[in-house]
């Protein structure tokens, strides 16, 4: 058996497969989220878009561990594992709905979540009080559902942080820590549920190269960037991502 039996598409496709996968990751090492909201829409061009969805969760959980010390440390902890545990307990749900959704309404709804979240981005920053708990807790909730239906845990959470006024330092490790425990709820949740396979696995796998290399050197290019141009930069990742997404659908 040859590597592209195991992954079921052929090597061009999986060429470009990584060169989106390096893309988006470099945009995660920069700003702390983006990867799945990137690579869902564009991964749809290729394989289905339950696939898609499995194969950005799937990622998240292989990079969720690399510098996760630093990550903790930086972190606003209560919020970012409040947020983490309604996530998690949520993520079955959107799987479940994912499985129950055609493929055309699955690519409808992926490119309003992505758009909808560059609105939410550029409403004005909230003042000095941070989010109550039952805020925290929608938020957690409605990540963990879009964690399992679109492999995007980033529209509730991104707002949530960067419309308060904290350092990106903190609201990048932040979101950091909420996604890695997302992967990891959708990961087990999509096992179980039979919507991952042996075949995603080894193409995650075989993407993961690139997503160590382009979350590297993103993470070596924060902290370099004001924290204003940080949150435009944001801002326009979100635009692109729903760009994309609604590209998709008229193609």
């Amino acid at each position: 058996m040859n590597i592209q039996d195991l992954i079921g598409i052929t090597t061009a496709q999986a060429l470009l497969l990584a060169a989106m996968t390096f893309g988006a990751a470099y945009i995660r090492g920069l700003t702390g989220f983006g990867m799945a909201i990137i690579l869902v829409p564009l991964f749809g061009l290729i394989v289905k878009p339950g696939e898609a969805v499995v194969i950005g969760i799937l990622l998240q959980v292989l990079i969720g561990p690399v510098g996760l010390k630093v990550i903790y440390a930086d972190a606003h902890r209560q919020s970012a594992l409040m947020i983490a545990v309604f996530a998690m307990l949520a993520t079955p749900l959107g799987i479940w709905l994912l499985m129950h959704t055609s493929p055309d309404v699955a690519r409808l709804m992926i490119a309003a979540i992505a758009i909808g979240a560059f609105v939410l981005v550029l409403l004005p920053q909230r003042g000095g009080l941070r989010p109550g708990p039952k805020e925290t807790a929608l938020t957690g909730i409605a990540s963990g559902i879009l964690t399992g239906f679109a492999a995007m845990p980033g529209p509730p959470v991104v707002p949530f942080y960067l419309r308060q006024p904290i350092p990106p330092k903190e609201a990048r490790a932040s979101m950091m820590l909420v996604f890695f425990a997302t992967a990891i709820a959708g990961t087990i949740s999509a096992y179980v549920l039979g919507l991952a396979n042996a075949r995603l696995l080894w193409l995650s796998l075989l993407l993961f190269p690139s997503v160590l290399l382009g979350n590297w050197l993103g993470a070596k290019s924060f902290g370099r960037v004001p924290p204003t141009l940080w949150r435009s930069f944001v801002a326009g990742v979100l635009g692109l991502a729903g760009l994309s997404a609604v590209l998709r659908l008229l193609n």
